[in-house]
Protein backbone atom coordinates (compact mmCIF):
# COMPACT_ATOMS: atom_id res chain seq x y z
CA UNK A 1 0.00 0.00 0.00
CA UNK A 2 1.21 3.43 -0.77
CA UNK A 3 1.39 6.26 1.36
CA UNK A 4 -1.11 8.23 0.05
CA UNK A 5 -3.61 4.93 0.27
CA UNK A 6 -2.76 4.06 3.39
CA UNK A 7 -3.44 7.75 4.34
CA UNK A 8 -6.65 7.34 2.41
CA UNK A 9 -7.21 4.51 4.48
CA UNK A 10 -7.11 6.09 7.84
CA UNK A 11 -9.23 8.52 6.76
CA UNK A 12 -11.77 7.24 5.14
CA UNK A 13 -11.86 4.81 8.75
CA UNK A 14 -13.01 7.89 10.32
CA UNK A 15 -16.75 8.19 11.76
CA UNK A 16 -19.14 10.88 10.98
CA UNK A 17 -20.19 12.08 14.68
CA UNK A 18 -24.03 12.37 13.84
CA UNK A 19 -24.31 9.72 11.11
CA UNK A 20 -22.13 7.03 12.33
CA UNK A 21 -20.67 5.79 9.53
CA UNK A 22 -17.18 6.13 7.99
CA UNK A 23 -16.81 9.16 5.97
CA UNK A 24 -15.50 6.91 2.89
CA UNK A 25 -18.86 4.86 2.86
CA UNK A 26 -20.58 8.77 3.13
CA UNK A 27 -18.40 9.72 0.18
CA UNK A 28 -17.41 12.83 2.04
CA UNK A 29 -13.32 12.19 1.23
CA UNK A 30 -13.00 14.52 -1.70
CA UNK A 31 -9.22 14.39 -2.11
CA UNK A 32 -5.79 12.87 -0.66
CA UNK A 33 -2.86 14.13 -1.74
CA UNK A 34 0.50 13.29 -0.02
CA UNK A 35 3.57 15.22 -1.08
CA UNK A 36 6.72 13.83 0.80
CA UNK A 37 5.56 13.43 4.30
CA UNK A 38 3.18 16.19 3.97
CA UNK A 39 -0.86 15.16 3.77
CA UNK A 40 -3.65 17.43 2.09
CA UNK A 41 -7.10 16.15 2.11
CA UNK A 42 -10.42 17.87 1.44
CA UNK A 43 -13.19 16.86 3.07
CA UNK A 44 -16.98 17.40 1.97
CA UNK A 45 -19.44 18.32 4.84
CA UNK A 46 -23.05 17.35 4.51
CA UNK A 47 -24.25 21.34 5.10
CA UNK A 48 -22.81 24.48 5.34
CA UNK A 49 -22.46 25.43 9.19
CA UNK A 50 -21.79 21.52 10.10
CA UNK A 51 -22.23 21.03 14.22
CA UNK A 52 -19.25 18.23 13.66
CA UNK A 53 -17.03 20.49 11.36
CA UNK A 54 -14.36 20.64 14.08
CA UNK A 55 -14.73 17.43 15.42
CA UNK A 56 -14.86 15.99 11.71
CA UNK A 57 -11.78 18.03 11.44
CA UNK A 58 -9.44 17.16 14.22
CA UNK A 59 -10.24 13.38 14.08
CA UNK A 60 -9.24 13.76 10.26
CA UNK A 61 -6.20 15.26 11.15
CA UNK A 62 -5.01 12.84 13.72
CA UNK A 63 -5.73 10.01 11.98
CA UNK A 64 -3.52 11.09 9.15
CA UNK A 65 -1.02 12.17 11.14
CA UNK A 66 -1.31 8.76 12.60
CA UNK A 67 0.30 7.14 9.52
CA UNK A 68 3.84 5.98 9.66
CA UNK A 69 5.83 8.65 7.55
CA UNK A 70 3.57 11.96 7.52
CA UNK A 71 4.63 14.82 9.52
CA UNK A 72 2.25 17.55 8.22
CA UNK A 73 -1.57 17.50 7.78
CA UNK A 74 -3.33 19.93 5.98
CA UNK A 75 -7.64 19.35 6.17
CA UNK A 76 -9.39 21.19 4.20
CA UNK A 77 -13.11 21.72 4.73
CA UNK A 78 -15.87 22.32 1.67
CA UNK A 79 -19.31 21.60 1.75
CA UNK A 80 -21.74 19.31 -0.01
CA UNK A 81 -23.78 19.74 -3.62
CA UNK A 82 -27.33 19.78 -3.62
CA UNK A 83 -26.54 16.67 -6.00
CA UNK A 84 -24.34 14.84 -3.87
CA UNK A 85 -26.74 15.64 -0.48
CA UNK A 86 -29.44 14.16 -3.12
CA UNK A 87 -27.32 10.75 -3.28
CA UNK A 88 -25.86 10.65 0.17
CA UNK A 89 -30.01 11.17 1.31
CA UNK A 90 -30.72 8.24 -0.79
CA UNK A 91 -28.22 5.97 0.09
CA UNK A 92 -29.07 6.26 4.00
CA UNK A 93 -32.26 5.60 2.89
CA UNK A 94 -31.32 2.57 0.80
CA UNK A 95 -32.60 3.40 -2.43
CA UNK A 96 -36.12 3.81 -0.89
CA UNK A 97 -38.30 6.91 -1.25
CA UNK A 98 -39.56 8.91 1.47
CA UNK A 99 -41.36 6.02 3.13
CA UNK A 100 -41.11 4.90 6.97
CA UNK A 101 -38.69 2.46 7.86
CA UNK A 102 -40.16 0.93 10.51
CA UNK A 103 -43.06 -1.17 8.85
CA UNK A 104 -44.16 -4.28 9.51
CA UNK A 105 -40.83 -6.20 7.54
CA UNK A 106 -38.54 -4.04 9.92
CA UNK A 107 -36.13 -5.78 12.08
CA UNK A 108 -35.98 -3.23 14.83
CA UNK A 109 -38.07 -4.14 18.14
CA UNK A 110 -40.40 -1.14 18.84
CA UNK A 111 -41.49 -0.80 22.25
CA UNK A 112 -44.06 1.87 23.10
CA UNK A 113 -43.94 2.94 26.93
CA UNK A 114 -47.35 3.94 27.76
CA UNK A 115 -49.26 4.61 31.06
CA UNK A 116 -52.86 5.33 31.74
CA UNK A 117 -52.22 8.52 34.42
CA UNK A 118 -49.77 11.08 34.32
CA UNK A 119 -47.00 11.53 36.99
CA UNK A 120 -46.35 8.05 37.18
CA UNK A 121 -42.55 8.61 36.21
CA UNK A 122 -42.88 7.27 33.07
CA UNK A 123 -40.87 9.10 31.21
CA UNK A 124 -37.91 8.89 33.55
CA UNK A 125 -37.99 5.40 33.53
CA UNK A 126 -37.68 5.08 29.52
CA UNK A 127 -35.11 7.57 29.34
CA UNK A 128 -32.89 5.30 32.31
CA UNK A 129 -34.19 2.07 30.43
CA UNK A 130 -32.92 3.52 27.08
CA UNK A 131 -29.91 4.11 28.44
CA UNK A 132 -29.89 0.90 30.39
CA UNK A 133 -29.91 -1.20 26.87
CA UNK A 134 -27.46 1.09 25.15
CA UNK A 135 -24.83 0.10 27.92
CA UNK A 136 -25.28 -3.37 26.92
CA UNK A 137 -23.87 -2.72 23.28
CA UNK A 138 -27.66 -2.33 21.39
CA UNK A 139 -28.40 0.62 18.99
CA UNK A 140 -30.66 2.16 20.91
CA UNK A 141 -33.47 4.81 19.27
CA UNK A 142 -35.91 7.39 21.39
CA UNK A 143 -39.13 9.09 20.28
CA UNK A 144 -40.33 11.71 22.60
CA UNK A 145 -44.28 11.03 21.20
CA UNK A 146 -45.26 13.05 24.53
CA UNK A 147 -45.79 16.36 22.39
CA UNK A 148 -47.70 18.18 25.27
CA UNK A 149 -45.54 17.13 27.96
CA UNK A 150 -42.18 16.83 26.21
CA UNK A 151 -39.25 15.71 28.96
CA UNK A 152 -37.09 13.59 27.77
CA UNK A 153 -34.05 16.38 26.24
CA UNK A 154 -33.54 17.73 29.77
CA UNK A 155 -34.35 14.24 31.37
CA UNK A 156 -31.17 12.79 29.28
CA UNK A 157 -29.27 16.20 29.55
CA UNK A 158 -29.34 17.26 26.14
CA UNK A 159 -29.65 20.71 26.48
CA UNK A 160 -27.35 23.62 25.47
CA UNK A 161 -25.52 26.69 26.78
CA UNK A 162 -28.96 28.65 26.14
CA UNK A 163 -30.91 26.13 28.54
CA UNK A 164 -32.80 24.80 25.43
CA UNK A 165 -32.45 21.02 23.54
CA UNK A 166 -29.98 21.24 20.54
CA UNK A 167 -31.67 21.34 17.02
CA UNK A 168 -31.27 18.54 14.86
CA UNK A 169 -28.77 18.43 11.89
CA UNK A 170 -31.12 18.83 8.74
CA UNK A 171 -29.54 16.84 5.19
CA UNK A 172 -32.54 17.85 3.02
CA UNK A 173 -35.70 16.37 4.08
CA UNK A 174 -33.89 14.17 6.59
CA UNK A 175 -33.07 14.97 10.22
CA UNK A 176 -30.61 13.62 12.51
CA UNK A 177 -31.07 12.69 16.03
CA UNK A 178 -29.17 14.29 18.76
CA UNK A 179 -27.25 11.59 20.33
CA UNK A 180 -26.98 11.16 24.57
CA UNK A 181 -25.17 8.44 26.43
CA UNK A 182 -25.61 5.95 23.35
CA UNK A 183 -29.31 6.74 22.55
CA UNK A 184 -30.23 8.50 19.46
CA UNK A 185 -33.27 11.04 20.21
CA UNK A 186 -36.02 12.97 19.02
CA UNK A 187 -38.21 15.43 20.41
CA UNK A 188 -40.64 18.21 19.74
CA UNK A 189 -38.60 20.10 22.37
CA UNK A 190 -36.05 20.39 19.48
CA UNK A 191 -38.30 22.59 17.42
CA UNK A 192 -39.30 24.87 19.32
CA UNK A 193 -38.51 28.69 18.43
CA UNK A 194 -35.21 29.55 19.96
CA UNK A 195 -36.64 32.72 21.29
CA UNK A 196 -39.94 31.19 22.93
CA UNK A 197 -38.77 28.59 24.87
CA UNK A 198 -41.55 28.23 27.65
CA UNK A 199 -43.53 27.65 24.52
CA UNK A 200 -46.93 25.25 24.53
CA UNK A 201 -47.59 22.97 22.05
CA UNK A 202 -51.30 23.56 21.27
CA UNK A 203 -52.23 20.80 18.88
CA UNK A 204 -54.76 18.36 18.26
CA UNK A 205 -55.32 15.20 16.51
CA UNK A 206 -54.29 15.99 12.77
CA UNK A 207 -51.35 17.92 14.06
CA UNK A 208 -50.23 15.40 16.48
CA UNK A 209 -50.79 12.00 13.96
CA UNK A 210 -48.35 14.08 11.63
CA UNK A 211 -45.87 14.89 14.20
CA UNK A 212 -45.40 10.79 14.87
CA UNK A 213 -44.92 10.19 11.64
CA UNK A 214 -42.29 12.61 10.86
CA UNK A 215 -40.52 11.41 14.02
CA UNK A 216 -40.95 7.52 12.20
CA UNK A 217 -40.35 9.05 8.31
CA UNK A 218 -37.79 12.07 8.78
CA UNK A 219 -35.86 11.33 11.26
CA UNK A 220 -32.40 8.87 10.06
CA UNK A 221 -32.04 6.53 13.41
CA UNK A 222 -29.88 4.47 10.99
CA UNK A 223 -29.62 0.77 11.76
CA UNK A 224 -31.56 -0.07 15.43
CA UNK A 225 -31.94 -2.73 17.12
CA UNK A 226 -34.84 -1.28 19.96
CA UNK A 227 -36.91 2.27 19.36
CA UNK A 228 -38.20 3.20 22.44
CA UNK A 229 -41.51 5.30 22.03
CA UNK A 230 -42.05 7.23 25.32
CA UNK A 231 -46.11 7.89 25.01
CA UNK A 232 -48.52 10.25 26.48
CA UNK A 233 -50.37 8.97 29.44
CA UNK A 234 -53.32 7.99 28.40
CA UNK A 235 -55.02 6.59 25.60
CA UNK A 236 -55.95 9.96 23.28
CA UNK A 237 -54.77 11.17 19.90
CA UNK A 238 -51.48 9.97 19.62
CA UNK A 239 -51.98 6.50 20.94
CA UNK A 240 -54.75 6.04 18.47
CA UNK A 241 -52.48 7.46 16.00
CA UNK A 242 -48.95 4.73 16.82
CA UNK A 243 -51.37 2.19 17.03
CA UNK A 244 -52.58 2.73 13.23
CA UNK A 245 -48.67 3.23 12.33
CA UNK A 246 -47.21 0.84 14.03
CA UNK A 247 -49.62 -1.92 15.07
CA UNK A 248 -46.83 -4.12 15.28
CA UNK A 249 -45.18 -2.50 18.32
CA UNK A 250 -45.09 -4.09 21.70
CA UNK A 251 -46.28 -2.16 24.75
CA UNK A 252 -44.80 -2.03 28.06
CA UNK A 253 -47.12 -0.32 30.44
CA UNK A 254 -46.01 1.62 33.82
CA UNK A 255 -47.96 2.53 36.68
CA UNK A 256 -47.69 3.23 39.97
CA UNK A 257 -48.42 1.04 43.66
CA UNK A 258 -51.73 2.47 44.12
CA UNK A 259 -55.04 1.50 43.17
CA UNK A 260 -55.86 5.26 41.52
CA UNK A 261 -52.76 4.48 39.13
CA UNK A 262 -53.52 0.87 38.66
CA UNK A 263 -56.90 0.98 37.49
CA UNK A 264 -56.41 3.35 34.37
CA UNK A 265 -53.09 1.71 33.48
CA UNK A 266 -55.21 -1.23 32.61
CA UNK A 267 -56.71 0.76 29.94
CA UNK A 268 -53.92 2.06 28.65
CA UNK A 269 -53.11 -1.64 27.95
CA UNK A 270 -56.68 -2.47 26.46
CA UNK A 271 -56.68 -0.07 23.85
CA UNK A 272 -53.17 -1.14 22.61
CA UNK A 273 -54.70 -4.22 22.16
CA UNK A 274 -57.37 -3.40 20.56
CA UNK A 275 -54.82 -2.00 17.78
CA UNK A 276 -52.74 -5.29 17.40
CA UNK A 277 -49.92 -4.55 19.48
CA UNK A 278 -48.90 -7.02 22.28
CA UNK A 279 -48.37 -5.78 25.67
CA UNK A 280 -44.98 -7.55 27.15
CA UNK A 281 -44.74 -6.45 30.80
CA UNK A 282 -45.64 -4.03 33.49
CA UNK A 283 -43.42 -1.98 35.11
CA UNK A 284 -44.19 -0.71 39.09
CA UNK A 285 -42.74 2.61 39.29
CA UNK A 286 -42.47 4.52 43.27
CA UNK A 287 -42.53 1.43 44.81
CA UNK A 288 -41.91 0.70 48.45
CA UNK A 289 -38.38 2.25 49.67
CA UNK A 290 -35.88 1.23 52.41
CA UNK A 291 -34.98 3.58 54.91
CA UNK A 292 -31.48 4.01 55.94
CA UNK A 293 -32.91 2.71 59.57
CA UNK A 294 -33.82 -0.60 58.05
CA UNK A 295 -37.98 0.23 57.83
CA UNK A 296 -39.83 0.63 54.35
CA UNK A 297 -41.66 3.54 53.57
CA UNK A 298 -45.06 2.15 51.24
CA UNK A 299 -45.81 5.68 50.38
CA UNK A 300 -48.14 4.33 47.05
CA UNK A 301 -49.08 1.34 48.67
CA UNK A 302 -48.36 -2.32 47.40
CA UNK A 303 -49.94 -4.53 44.64
CA UNK A 304 -50.59 -2.47 41.72
CA UNK A 305 -48.25 -3.49 39.33
CA UNK A 306 -49.53 -7.15 40.01
CA UNK A 307 -52.64 -5.84 39.68
CA UNK A 308 -52.28 -4.65 36.38
CA UNK A 309 -50.11 -7.41 35.06
CA UNK A 310 -53.09 -9.72 36.02
CA UNK A 311 -55.99 -7.78 35.17
CA UNK A 312 -54.58 -7.91 31.46
CA UNK A 313 -53.37 -11.22 30.95
CA UNK A 314 -57.22 -12.34 31.84
CA UNK A 315 -57.93 -9.63 29.13
CA UNK A 316 -55.48 -11.48 26.63
CA UNK A 317 -53.34 -8.52 26.03
CA UNK A 318 -50.24 -10.39 25.66
CA UNK A 319 -50.05 -13.17 22.78
CA UNK A 320 -49.14 -15.90 25.49
CA UNK A 321 -52.11 -14.81 27.57
CA UNK A 322 -49.70 -13.97 30.77
CA UNK A 323 -48.47 -10.39 31.15
CA UNK A 324 -45.26 -10.61 33.80
CA UNK A 325 -44.32 -7.96 35.83
CA UNK A 326 -40.92 -6.76 34.87
CA UNK A 327 -39.64 -4.61 37.83
CA UNK A 328 -40.78 -2.89 40.84
CA UNK A 329 -38.52 0.17 41.26
CA UNK A 330 -38.34 1.66 44.75
CA UNK A 331 -38.91 5.37 45.34
CA UNK A 332 -35.50 6.90 45.12
CA UNK A 333 -33.78 10.24 45.60
CA UNK A 334 -30.87 9.08 43.33
CA UNK A 335 -33.15 8.93 40.15
CA UNK A 336 -35.27 12.28 40.84
CA UNK A 337 -32.00 13.99 41.07
CA UNK A 338 -30.59 11.97 38.04
CA UNK A 339 -33.97 13.30 36.07
CA UNK A 340 -32.97 16.66 37.34
CA UNK A 341 -29.49 16.95 36.06
CA UNK A 342 -30.02 15.11 33.08
CA UNK A 343 -27.72 12.49 34.42
CA UNK A 344 -29.56 8.56 34.13
CA UNK A 345 -29.28 7.03 37.76
CA UNK A 346 -28.22 4.08 35.56
CA UNK A 347 -25.23 5.99 34.87
CA UNK A 348 -24.94 8.08 37.62
CA UNK A 349 -25.22 5.75 40.36
CA UNK A 350 -25.68 2.22 39.85
CA UNK A 351 -25.64 0.83 42.72
CA UNK A 352 -28.79 2.73 44.06
CA UNK A 353 -31.82 0.65 44.26
CA UNK A 354 -33.88 2.23 41.40
CA UNK A 355 -31.16 1.72 38.78
CA UNK A 356 -30.70 -1.92 39.86
CA UNK A 357 -34.36 -2.46 39.32
CA UNK A 358 -34.22 -0.37 35.76
CA UNK A 359 -31.16 -2.86 35.11
CA UNK A 360 -33.34 -5.70 35.80
CA UNK A 361 -36.20 -4.67 33.22
CA UNK A 362 -33.19 -3.91 30.18
CA UNK A 363 -32.29 -7.61 30.96
CA UNK A 364 -35.40 -9.21 30.68
CA UNK A 365 -36.01 -7.28 27.34
CA UNK A 366 -32.67 -8.33 26.49
CA UNK A 367 -33.80 -11.67 27.56
CA UNK A 368 -37.45 -11.64 25.72
CA UNK A 369 -37.57 -12.46 21.82
CA UNK A 370 -39.37 -9.68 19.91
CA UNK A 371 -41.43 -10.63 16.59
CA UNK A 372 -40.39 -14.09 15.35
CA UNK A 373 -37.82 -13.61 12.06
CA UNK A 374 -38.59 -17.00 10.81
CA UNK A 375 -40.21 -17.03 7.11
CA UNK A 376 -39.58 -13.36 6.92
CA UNK A 377 -37.63 -11.68 4.46
CA UNK A 378 -34.44 -9.99 5.29
CA UNK A 379 -33.27 -6.85 3.77
CA UNK A 380 -30.34 -8.58 1.50
CA UNK A 381 -29.35 -8.52 -1.63
CA UNK A 382 -27.26 -11.51 -3.07
CA UNK A 383 -23.87 -10.54 -5.24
Amino acid sequence: MSLQDAVGAAVGAVSDPELRRPLAELDMVRDVSVDGAQARIEIALTIVGCPASDRIEREVRDAAASVDGIDEVEVVLGVMSQAERAALTERLRGGRTRTMPFGPDTLTRIIAVTSGKGGVGKSTLTANLAVALAERGLSVGLIDADVHGFSIPALLGLTEADGLPPQPTRIDDLMLPPVAYGVKTISIGMFLPRDQPAAAVAWRGPMLHRTVQQFLTDVFFGDLDILLLDMPPGTGDIAISVGQLLPHAEVLVVTTPQTAASDVAVRSGLVAGQTGQRVIGVVENMAAMTLPDGSVLDLFGSGGGEAVAQALSRAGAAAESIVPLLGSVPLSVGLRRGGDEGVPVVVRDPDDPAARAIDAVADALVRTAGRRLAGRRLPVTPR
